[in-house]
């Protein structure tokens, strides 16, 4: 089994560009030659029917999320994130337990899904990188991701 490698947990606000940037990772990542895989919340939400937003819902659907990326970094491959994840003791729990790099997407654009804004939202307050989408470009927020997870 290879060495357990990082997991990209990319996180904030719905439409704050977290599944863009998620996807962009994964091909920048793939092109470097590592075995990689995104877990996209909209995907898993998705692919386990779970549309459950009560907090004990949210909570079982992050949980499920760093369970998939655990074992698929165990195995060896670096592992993207996309998630909301608005707990932010969730997430602090998990950065225990995984190599886990956090990045904080945020954005002061209204980009069509502010009705799925989550009021119950805890932005990181340390050990993590925070990227704004407003005035970024994908490749420049790529790149300072790729530079914050090692990759």
């Amino acid at each position: 089994m290879s060495a357990e490698k990082p997991i990209v947990w990319i996180t904030g606000q719905p439409g704050a560009g977290k599944s863009t940037l998620g996807r962009a990772m994964l091909d920048h990542v793939q092109s470097k030659g590592h075995s990689a895989f995104l877990v996209d919340g909209d995907d898993l939400r998705a692919l386990t029917e779970n549309a459950d937003y009560s907090p004990a819902g949210r909570e079982a659907n992050i949980r499920r999320a760093q369970d998939i990326a655990l074992y698929l970094s165990r195995q060896g491959s670096v592992v993207i994130v996309a998630v909301v994840a608005p707990f932010r003791w969730l997430r602090e729990e998990f950065k225990g337990r995984a190599n886990v790099k956090e990045v904080h997407v945020h954005t002061t654009e209204i980009r069509g899904r502010e009705h799925f804004h989550s009021d119950a939202y805890e932005a990181p307050e340390e050990s993590c990188l925070s990227v704004d989408t407003t005035e970024l470009s994908v490749a420049d927020s790529i790149g300072l991701i790729a530079d914050f997870a090692d990759l």
